[in-house]
């Protein structure tokens, strides 16, 4: 009997690990296979957010279907990144992670020159507009490309007649041609794990998991306690839904989040569970799923917050409360502005800095580099706390919308 995807990709991780324990440097032979694969999910992520959000969009029908629809589906964004940064706030204030941090002689300082710094928060803001939609889609500005999506989605709607009805068509057949070549590449998704895990343990060993250890604890419990109890509980609230059928269902989708430290590249993964495990419509999934890959980001939200407090602590700065109320707003900012791509919340995690005027000291570069030595477990988690987020909201939404059916008891499994 053919085992599922899920536990293929299982056996693939542990695979992985052996193999890189065993051969150290030489298992680096493997990594071409991840690389081979990275770049063929990448390769779909833009025309399949394309095709999934116009078409999405375009089949509400009317302007008021996408209004109900998208207002509930940022009131559920909005809510769970806030409860997610709360969570990060109030563990670095319990457990302190920081206090009494030493960071001498713990490597070479960050060149923070390497990484793209924004230079305000308008600046994110501003990015969502596209001058040139289609330098937009080259240059892989995932966010521009879905505002444009929408916005031409909902001129769709505004036509009537023939018009309408062939451009609805058009973008409905494209989103269902890049189903079946994203599917083809999923079923290479054990071989593509293999190739990843093998390469991180072999470059990096374990060594990234003892330093800065209450750093990577507290963020490691607020994703945790967020993934584990948060979502469940505001699952069942809002669908009155056991959440272990959603978390059997979401297996392969959350496995892959985990390998890959990419929500972009883990969509069609995503998407592909909660259509055919879940049974929520394509309206509904082609809507909710693309724009929560790039703009819902619990996991990251917190890490972001619990991170500036973690900084905060070894450089002996006491920030007060309406600074960490700052905090709160600006990373839930920062968080939608942060790309769906591996360590993207480090780059973002300067805006935050600078909002509470830690961002121009010079200690910050060694200690974000010490803390990008132990980002690779914790982008993998974060990663799958932000894909969790985004299936329960595609699940909390179709429910609202009156969906029924879900969680047929002979769905595929994928």
């Amino acid at each position: 009997m053919k085992l599922k995807l899920h536990w293929q990709v299982l056996i693939a991780m542990g695979l992985g690990v052996i193999f890189a324990l065993i051969f150290k440097e030489d298992a680096l032979i493997a990594a071409p296979i991840g690389t081979i694969f990275m770049r063929l999910l990448k390769m779909v992520i833009v025309p399949l957010i394309f095709f999934s959000i116009t078409s999405g969009v375009a089949s509400l029908g009317d302007s008021r279907t996408l209004g109900r629809m998208g207002a509930k589906t940022f009131g559920y964004y909005f809510m769970t990144s806030i409860l997610a940064i709360l969570i990060g706030l109030t563990l670095a204030n319990i457990i302190k992670p920081g206090v009494g941090a030493e960071f001498s002689g713990t490597g070479e300082a960050f060149d923070s020159s390497t990484l793209s710094k924004p230079n305000s928060l308008g600046e994110i803001i501003m990015r969502m507009i596209p001058l040139n939609p289609i330098k937009a889609a080259t240059d892989g500005d995932i966010l521009a490309v879905i505002f444009w999506c929408i916005l031409f989605g909902f001129a769709i709607t505004r036509l009537s007649g023939k018009p309408q009805e062939f451009l609805t068509n058009f973008f409905d057949y494209g989103f269902k041609a890049m189903m079946k070549l994203t599917h083809g590449i999923i079923t290479l998704l054990p071989l593509g794990v293999f190739g990843l895990i093998s390469k991180a343990v072999a470059t990096t060993g374990f060594e990234l998991f003892r330093a800065v250890g209450m750093y990577l604890v507290t963020v490691a419990i607020g994703l945790a306690f967020h993934w584990a109890i948060i979502l469940p509980i505001v699952f069942y609230f809002f669908t009155g839904i056991n959440p272990i059928k959603h978390l059997k269902a979401m297996a392969s989708a959350f496995l892959t989040a985990f390998s890959t430290s990419s929500s972009g590249a883990t969509l069609p993964v995503t998407m592909e569970c909660v259509e055919k495990n879940v049974g929520v419509s394509n309206k509904t999934t082609s809507f909710v799923l693309p724009l929560g890959a790039t703009i819902n980001m619990d996991g990251t939200a917190l890490y972001e917050c619990a991170g500036v407090l973690f900084i905060s602590q070894v450089l002996g700065f006491d920030l007060s409360l309406t600074q960490q109320v700052v905090i709160v707003i600006v990373a839930f900012l920062a968080s939608v502005g942060t790309a769906a791509i591996p360590s993207a919340g480090l780059v973002m995690i300067y805006v935050v800095l600078d909002a509470v005027g830690l961002g121009n000291n010079p200690e910050v570069d060694l200690i974000v580099g010490t803390m990008l030595a132990v980002d690779r477990p914790l982008d993998m988690f974060r990663t799958m706390v932000n894909v969790s987020s985004d299936s329960v909201g595609a699940v909390v939404i179709a429910k609202s919308e009156g969906e029924k059916n879900l969680y047929p008891e002979n769905s595929a499994k994928v």
